[in-house]
């Protein structure tokens, strides 16, 4: 008999009031249009439910230290298991930490190099690059120095008071600029050109130290540092260096550890061996040759660890991770890479009755990636777990035993249960998937280039000295497995291009919760000043993040904020503005019989209609709706976007420019077969203007409809890295090229 987890009167975000039953133990994949509520029931409500309710089981100060999440607004959860979410994040950018200490396979072969390798050097902890007893004393166990130039740091024709400190987070009245001014130890009007020996070591190069006699400017409790062992330890190494990377890239040079070479780890260390490779060579193995390494140890103190890692790296190896070397950092893994990684981990877990939520596994991954990962969610559920999937693929929507699609359309419109049932039920069903997922594709005819792009002799990253053409004035499609060398090939295209280009790749958007539609496609300020000249009055009332305009009790949020401690804090809708951030005053003035809060309110749709005969205004809006966002409302918060929607935000801001060459990665990320074909149709017509598209993809549909293909592979890392294929998509399929493109564009074909 089937158990289910049953919903009631689910109303989180666009949610209207749905009540839903999913099977346990069985894969449940959510569709639906990108917006239409898929995120709002299954993360939203779901799982920020079960996680709650996990959390609620430990004391109030272990809470404190646990992640929050937010009450879901639904009336009850029948059923409802241990959630564990997957999602598409990258993992951890921390220079020390790498794939075999994050999966925990680090420690393992630090015991097995104790045990096994000769000589005896140490326990465990002297194979550490983290720990004293292990790391390199010179680099400290990064692996890398970081070289500043001075001459860069400082203008030596500059006194301090007129900003000798070039670095950007040091100049004149800064807290950081006064920890120096302030400090009694120099004079603040001298040039420092003129400083002695010894001011200048003191000024660049002190280790903290405890002022004696400091001024009464001084905080008691400060230490006074030199520059740049300030900068190595309070940006360089921390997370404030992620705001300030072209400012370090102009002052500092990294190369490899003069005194390790790399290897992280101090001498002693690296003088133990087994079978003449040390803990450092063997970390830098791919995952393949690390487990044939493994298999050739037969030193009995070794089985249970050899057992235990190799269950762990084959698990990574069958999910197609074989690639990847054990010392690879993780904060070069891609988000498609962290989620597998993760998965993989699941598989050697012996919990069960787990509900594993999964936010787009296939973002990312070639069809035969997908494959792996189709065959790793199975093994999941058949150790009596539930699957529930947000999903747009359809291979990974054919892996379904049960479908919801949530709709019928996106933001306002959505939120409905329009399907519940089996997919092949979904396939034969005139729902909205149902339809797009029975639609054909043959190959288009292709364009002809105008010019060609010529790369000669590439190596960069696993490119190996790889030489292509790729065409101009047309729209060409960059294939191949995930980490193939498909973004290496994109990089060394950009040098070619020099900077002529518009580059829409996946960089994150900046989001809060003041930053709008309107603000990002530079609507706002137009809109104020309309609202300020049919007004006589300041564009001032008119922005909710100034004092004329702003309503004075949520001060232009639109909500307010009550933090509580131990528990989550508590986000209420403004009681002053109800949620229009605005205070009475401002929204006294009218502009075509609307006030600004009704305005902005509108969604992009509706909003079109009212700005019809205002050009500036309403272009900007036709290129939202033209990218498929006409469901947002104009003043919804960037923060509530998700991925795919922010990153057609970029494109609607980028169009309508003629000779121009853009670039994406993977702009079907996200994206419902409906909203693909109406990209597809966008991308049609920025061709036809004149402008070249040259994109990563592993959408098939996508490949149909290009103009020319470069197929790299074969396979991943040092396994990649080479130019399969670059034709046309009917050469490739009717040619006797047999890739892993070439045989899933046959079969979708079929």
């Amino acid at each position: 008999m089937t158990e289910y987890i049953t919903v009631h009167g689910a109303k989180q975000n666009n949610l209207k009031n749905i009540n839903v039953k999913i099977p346990k133990h069985q894969i449940t994949v959510f569709v639906g249009l990108s917006g239409s509520g898929k995120s709002s029931l299954v993360f939203d409500t779901i799982a920020a439910a079960s996680r709650r309710e996990l959390n609620a089981t430990f004391p109030s100060f272990t809470q404190q230290y646990l992640p929050k999440y937010g009450e879901p607004a639904v009336d009850t959860i029948d059923n409802l298991p241990v959630a564990i979410v997957v999602e598409q994040k990258r993992l951890s950018s921390n220079a020390r930490s790498t794939l075999a200490t994050y999966t925990g396979i680090y420690s393992l072969v630090r015991l097995l190099f104790s045990r096994v390798g000769k000589p005896f050097v140490g326990y465990s902890n002297s194979f550490s690059f983290n720990l004293p007893q292990g790391m390199c004393p010179h680099c400290q166990g990064l692996g890398y120095v970081d070289d500043i130039d001075e001459q860069q740091l400082i203008d030596p024709n500059k006194s301090l008071n007129q900003g000798a400190i070039q670095f950007v987070s040091f100049g004149v009245n800064t807290w950081r600029w006064r920890r120096y001014t302030q400090s009694g130890l120099f004079d603040n009007d001298k040039p420092i050109k003129d400083y002695s020996p010894h001011e200048y070591e003191l000024l660049m190069h002190s280790p903290q130290i405890k002022l004696k006699n400091p001024p009464k400017e001084w905080h008691k409790t400060a230490l006074y540092e030199g520059i740049v062992p300030r900068i190595r330890r309070s940006i360089l190494y921390s997370a404030e260096g992620k705001h300030h990377r072209q400012a370090i890239a102009q002052l500092v040079t990294r190369r490899p550890c003069p005194v390790c070479h790399g290897a992280r780890l101090n001498h002693k260390a690296l003088t133990n061996h087994i079978h003449g490779k040390n803990i450092a060579e063997f970390s830098h193995l791919d995952l393949v040759h690390a487990l044939q390494f493994l298999q050739a140890i037969q030193d009995p103190l070794s089985q249970n660890i050899v057992h235990e890692l190799t269950v762990k790296l084959q698990s990574l190896i069958d999910i197609g991770l074989g690639y990847l070397t054990l010392d690879r950092s993780t904060g070069t893994l891609s988000g498609g890479e962290a989620q597998r990684i993760k998965i993989a981990k699941y598989l050697t877990s012996s919990l069960t009755d787990m509900l594993y939520v999964f936010d787009e596994p296939s973002v990312g991954l070639h069809p035969h990636d997908i494959e792996l990962i189709k065959r790793a969610l199975l093994r999941l559920k058949k150790q009596g777990n539930t699957i529930m999937i947000v999903e747009h693929n359809p291979a990974m929507i054919a892996l379904a035993d049960h479908v919801i699609e949530i709709g019928p359309a996106a933001g306002q419109h959505g939120g409905q249960v329009t399907f519940s049932g089996s997919y092949p039920d979904l396939m034969s069903s005139e729902t909205l998937t149902g339809k797009w997922l029975r639609k054909h594709y043959p190959l288009k005819k292709p364009r002809q280039a105008s010019k060609w792009l010529r790369l000669r002799h590439v190596v960069q990253n696993n490119l190996h000295n790889v030489s292509v053409n790729i065409p101009l004035g047309v729209m060409t499609v960059v294939t191949g497995v995930a980490g193939s060398g498909k973004s290496s090939l994109l990089t060394a295209i950009k040098h070619q291009l020099a900077g002529h280009y518009i580059d829409l790749t996946q960089t994150a958007l900046t989001g809060n919760i003041r930053s709008t539609p309107a603000t990002y496609v530079e609507i706002l300020n137009i809109i104020r000043r309309r609202f300020a000249k049919a007004n006589s009055v300041s564009t001032q009332y008119f922005t909710y993040n100034g004092k004329k305009g702003a309503c004075p009790m949520c001060k232009g949020k639109g909500v307010t904020i009550t933090n509580m401690a131990f528990m989550d804090p508590i986000v209420q809708r403004c009681e002053l503005c109800h949620g229009q951030r605005y205070n009475d005053q401002a929204l006294s003035y009218r502009y075509h019989g609307k006030n600004i809060a009704e305005v902005l309110g509108m969604s992009v749709e509706h909003a079109c209609r009212f700005f019809a005969d205002d050009q500036e205004i309403s272009k900007p809006l036709q290129n939202l709706a033209a990218v498929g966002l006409e469901y947002l409302s104009l003043d919804q918060p960037l923060s509530t976007l998700s991925g795919g929607e922010l990153q057609r935000l970029k494109l609607a801001y980028e169009l309508n420019q003629t000779g121009q060459v853009y670039i994406f990665d993977e702009p079907t990320a996200g994206l419902h077969p409906q909203n693909i074909e109406r990209l597809l149709k966008l991308f049609n017509s920025l061709v036809e203007a004149g402008n070249t598209l040259i994109l990563i993809e592993h959408n098939l549909t996508v490949m149909t409809q290009a103009d020319y293909l470069v197929d790299v592979g074969p396979d991943a890392g040092i396994y990649g890295g080479h130019i399969q294929f670059a034709g046309t998509p009917h050469e490739l399929v009717n040619g006797k090229v047999n890739t892993y493109t070439a045989t899933a564009l046959r079969h979708y074909l079929e």
